[in-house]
């Protein structure tokens, strides 16, 4: 069952009809003809605002349910949200990155990733039926993940499955040593930030080649952000998003900002206004700081100024 959309648009104003084209691109719809078009009926309401706006610069806009007889007219209708072409194309973007990704720098690798990873999300928004197109498009943006992450963030962990995250009292966890990959990025800088600033103002930080595999953290010192470790990805939460919720601090809406921003730029996701100063910053130091712990009070400056900054807790 579908929903269809008959329109006729107003001849004036221009910016009206502009509007309208744009948001049905947007929204993905089938086309049967001229002036109408469909959605899967689960939808709808999508059609609500567009009828609105129609008739009120004097166009006509009424949507109607939609049903086919048989077997072909059905596939008719379903070939019309076919988006094995727009794939393809989004495939070409992909492969582009892949074979410029050994020379490009960082920053700049991270943001072809992010516009790769983000038009995928976007294709997948409007794929209503998806099919063998969409699973492969997402296995070779898996496989790019993999990639990069062995390019710029080598030993970055795999996400445990979802489960509850216990809550850990913080009285607990002072004067130890934490563990974590070498030349941290944003994760594991904001998770340095947070563990000395919240949870441990006296840890020390051990920074290491390989803590999952060849250069193992010592006995009694607390992992994080790294296959294996105490404190690592969960689901959808990145490793600075877990910590805050074991130790009850992510009920502060200031980190909740900050944690938006991290997660955006380690894993992708929904923008945030902050993240692209954020990344520009931190990469820099980077760049200053050959060495981890001065990079780590360094960035931990940043993330003050963050949680400081006016409209942090709005």
């Amino acid at each position: 069952m579908w929903s269809a959309l008959f329109l006729t648009l107003p001849t004036q104003p221009n910016a009206v009809r502009l509007r309208i084209w744009r948001a049905l691109k947007a929204l993905g719809c089938g086309s049967l003809r001229d002036g109408v078009y469909v959605l899967p009926e689960t939808h709808a309401a999508w059609f609500e605002p567009l009828v609105t706006e129609v008739r009120a610069h004097g166009g006509q806009a009424s949507v109607l349910e939609l049903s086919t007889r048989d077997p072909g007219m059905r596939a008719d209708v379903l070939a019309l949200f076919d988006r094995t072409e727009a794939y393809g194309e989004w495939r070409v973007q992909a492969q582009a990155l892949a074979a410029t990704l050994a020379a490009l720098e960082e920053t700049e690798a991270r943001r072809r990733w992010r516009a790769v990873a983000e038009a995928l999300e976007a294709l997948q928004r409007i794929d209503y039926y998806p099919g063998a197109a969409a699973e492969q498009a997402q296995a070779e943006l898996d496989a790019l993940r993999q990639t990069f992450d062995a390019r710029f963030s080598r030993g970055e962990p795999v996400a445990q499955a979802p489960h509850g995250i216990p809550r850990l009292d913080a009285r607990k966890f002072r004067g130890k040593r934490w563990a974590t990959r070498a030349r941290p990025w944003v994760d594991r800088l904001a998770c340095a930030w947070l563990i000395r600033r919240f949870i441990d103002p006296e840890a020390r930080f051990l920074w290491l080649a390989d803590p999952a595999g060849s250069t193992p953290a010592p006995r009694g010192a607390l992992g994080f952000d790294y296959d294996g470790a105490r404190f690592t990805h969960v689901g959808a939460r990145v490793s600075f998003e877990v910590l805050a919720a074991s130790f009850g601090l992510d009920v502060d809406p200031r980190l909740q900002r900050i944690a938006r921003a991290v997660h955006f730029l380690d894993v992708g996701g929904i923008p945030v206004p902050e993240a692209a100063g954020l990344e520009a910053v931190l990469s820099g130091l980077r760049e200053v700081h050959a060495d981890d712990d001065e990079l780590s009070v360094a960035a931990a400056a940043v993330f003050d100024a963050l949680h400081a900054a006016p409209g942090a807790a709005s």
